[in-house]
């Protein structure tokens, strides 16, 4: 196992100034979901202050990426208050106009057999007629970006033992059918007692595979939304090195929990070291974001309440 380290610093992504210019190999990150009623509502002002946040990143990911490198971005679409935000389109058009090139688009299709029929897709069921129709959402975007062209030649620089350390494995390349822009993954499932509880997270698989198919073993990822730590855990557990930024300093018990932070990791005989950074421009978000989605929780379930109902008389109306 090759020593890596890993640094966490709470505060906001707009500023990087920690990392050097052309040092990091990969970033990949889910950026907070805009407004989202169940996990961001009303985090930001409106939609221009959540593409203000992207267009400011862009610049810094432009800064801190090293040339021909990936940076992939887990997204989608937003419907909030009934408006539906073209998210995905807009972060690429963002990326692009900041001088990356537009590599490629991957659908993270989560498992249909949790999913019930919601309000919106339940209308149908109160009024089956034309016209009422809302699908539910069970796919996610991961579009990758490039700055600029990779060389290849590179790869000839590499000690062997890193580059062995660093194939692919092939057997899983092809069972679980990495090479198709379909990726059908379980998403992180909302059991009570998980340790991303209130956390948008994503399931590890998919920065696990982001990792070993952009990096080779010792390079940096990076991530500006760190969320839970899901990112700094798998870059870690696949022997390369991490940059974390979170704004949100009450999730700071949780990522140290995620990658089983503790003074072992600060002695001269571990593999891995961790820095904790904590800035001014840290916030405390958690709590007040908990606090919003417990208020909407309770309107959607009397309202789903009501359609059930409604469904249910319709039926036995039509029986």
């Amino acid at each position: 196992m090759i020593p890596t380290w890993h640094k966490i610093i709470f505060g906001n992504c707009i500023d990087m100034h920690e990392i050097p210019d052309n040092s990091i190999h990969l970033m990949v990150s889910s950026p907070p979901y805009y407004n989202a009623p169940f996990d961001y509502p009303d985090l930001f002002k409106n939609y221009d202050e959540f593409l203000k946040l992207i267009r400011d990143l862009a610049k810094e990911l432009y800064r801190v990426l090293a040339p021909g490198r990936i940076a992939a971005f887990v997204t989608d679409d937003m419907l909030v208050k009934g408006e539906k935000y073209p998210v995905v389109s807009d972060i690429t058009k963002i990326m692009v106009e900041s001088g990356f090139s537009y590599r490629d688009r991957i659908v993270w299709e989560k498992p249909e057999g949790y999913i019930r029929i919601s309000r919106r897709s339940g209308v149908v069921l109160q009024h089956p007629y034309p016209m009422y129709f809302y699908p539910d959402n069970i796919q996610e975007s991961i579009i990758i970006f490039q700055k600029g062209k990779f060389d290849y030649s590179y790869i000839k620089t590499l000690d062997p033992k890193i580059l062995e350390a660093s194939k692919i494995d092939l057997k899983k390349y092809s069972s679980e059918k990495w090479y198709l822009t379909i990726w059908r993954i379980t998403n992180v499932l909302p059991f009570e007692d998980r340790l991303e509880k209130g956390i948008a997270a994503f399931p590890e698989e998919i920065p696990r595979r982001l990792i070993k198919l952009f990096t080779f073993v010792g390079e940096t990822v990076l991530d500006p939304f760190l969320g839970s730590g899901t990112t700094t855990k798998a870059a870690k557990d696949l022997e390369r090195n991490s940059v974390g930024y979170e704004i949100d300093l009450d999730l700071k018990d949780v990522i140290l929990k995620k990658i089983n932070y503790n003074q072992t990791t600060l002695t001269s005989g571990s593999a891995n070291k961790i820095e904790i950074v904590e800035r001014p421009d840290a916030r405390r978000l958690r709590t007040f974001l908990q606090e919003k989605v417990k208020n909407q929780r309770s309107v959607v379930k009397k309202n789903t309440t009501k359609l059930v109902s409604a469904t249910t008389a319709t039926a036995g109306t039509s029986a």
